[in-house]
C-alpha cells in the first residue's frame, strides 16, 4: 500500500452530526528513515521528537509492523510494538516515532464532535492511552475502508466514515474490557455465565439454579452481574434470545411459530410481545420489511 493521508473539510452538518473525521492516512516509515515526514501535513499537526506536540482533537494510532517509542504527559517513554493502538486527547503533550533500525506501518484517524467530547473520557483514560489490540483483523479491515471511502469522497462519506471510526472505538472498548476481565475475579465469573447464557438460547433458564454454580449468594449474584453487564441476568438471557429470534426471522424460511419455540418460547402470542416490546414492530411485519 502506497503512504497517503487526507485532511477533511468540516462543513456544518458534519458538525450537526455530532461525530466527525477531521484526518485519516497509512504511512510506511522504513529504517533509518527520517520521521515524521511532514510534507503536506499542516502546520498543528508538525512535530519533532524534541518538542513533541499538543492537537486539539481525538487520535487513533494503529501500529501494524515494526516498533517505536510512545510518549505524553501522563505515560513515561515506552517502546510500542506492531499490534499496538495508542489514543490521543486534546490537549495532551505526547510524541512518537519507530525504531530508526527497524522502521514501523501506522495507520491513523483523527475525530471530534460533540459526541465524542462527551464519550471518550467516560470510556477511555489518557492515563492509560496504549492498547495492545494485535494485529488484528477487524480493525485492519475498518481502517482500509477508512481509506477506501476517503480517497473516493463518494456523496455521505463523512457520516460513513464516522460510523466506522466508532466501530473502531467499539473494538478498541472491547480490547479494553478483556484485559480488565483477566484482573477482575468478578469480571471472570460474568463472562463465565454470560458464555452459558449464550449455550442457551433455546431454552429459558432458572437463574437461582445457575447461580449456585458460583460461590456467591443469588443476590449478588444478580448484583454484580447487572453492575458489569447493564442488565439483570433474566433479562441479558431474554434479549439474546429475541437478537436469535430476529436473526432467524431474517435468514431463514421457519415460520414465526418455530422460531418462537427455537428461542425457547412455548407461546406464539407471548414471543410476539416481547419482540414488539424490544423492536418496535411484530415479528410478520419486520419478516415483510426484510423481505423487501
Amino acid at each position: 500500500m502506497e503512504n497517503y493521508h487526507k485532511y477533511l473539510n468540516v462543513s456544518k452538518i458534519e458538525e450537526d452530526w455530532g461525530f466527525y473525521i477531521t484526518t485519516v492516512g497509512y504511512s510506511k516509515t522504513t529504517k533509518n528513515m527520517h520521521y515524521p515526514d511532514m510534507e503536506d501535513h499542516p502546520n498543528d499537526h508538525r512535530f519533532s521528537w524534541n518538542k513533541g506536540r499538543i492537537l486539539n482533537g481525538y487520535y487513533i494510532v494503529f501500529i501494524v509492523s515494526g516498533n517505536g517509542l510512545f510518549e505524553s504527559d501522563d505515560v513515561a517513554a515506552c517502546e510500542v510494538e506492531a499490534g499496538t493502538c495508542f489514543i490521543l486527547f486534546p490537549g495532551m503533550w505526547h510524541r512518537y516515532r519507530p525504531d530508526p533500525t527497524v522502521g514501523w506501518e501506522e495507520y491513523w484517524v483523527g475525530f471530534n464532535g460533540f459526541y465524542p467530547r462527551q464519550m471518550m473520557l467516560t470510556f477511555f483514560d489518557p492515563k492509560c492511552p496504549i492498547l495492545k489490540t494485535g494485529v488484528s483483523k477487524e480493525l485492519l479491515e475498518a481502517f482500509t475502508e477508512l481509506l477506501r471511502l476517503v480517497s473516493h469522497s463518494e456523496i455521505g462519506y463523512p457520516q460513513l466514515i464516522a460510523g466506522i471510526t466508532m466501530q473502531l472505538l467499539g473494538l478498541l472498548n472491547r480490547v479494553k474490557l478483556l484485559k480488565d476481565v483477566e484482573h477482575d475475579a468478578e469480571a471472570l465469573w460474568v463472562s463465565h455465565v454470560v458464555f452459558l447464557l449464550q449455550q442457551k438460547l433455546s431454552e429459558e433458564v432458572n437463574m437461582e439454579e445457575l447461580a449456585q454454580q458460583f460461590p456467591i449468594s443469588y443476590s449478588k449474584f444478580r448484583k454484580t452481574f447487572k453492575k458489569i453487564t447493564g442488565k439483570s441476568p433474566n433479562q441479558y438471557h431474554l434479549d439474546l434470545r429475541l437478537y436469535k429470534a430476529k436473526e432467524l426471522l431474517a435468514n431463514t424460511k421457519m415460520s414465526i411459530k418455530e422460531v418462537g419455540y427455537h428461542t425457547g418460547f412455548d407461546s406464539p402470542y407471548y414471543f410476539s410481545r416481547l419482540f414488539k416490546a424490544k423492536f418496535k414492530v411484530s415479528p410478520k411485519s419486520f419478516r415483510i420489511e426484510e423481505s423487501r
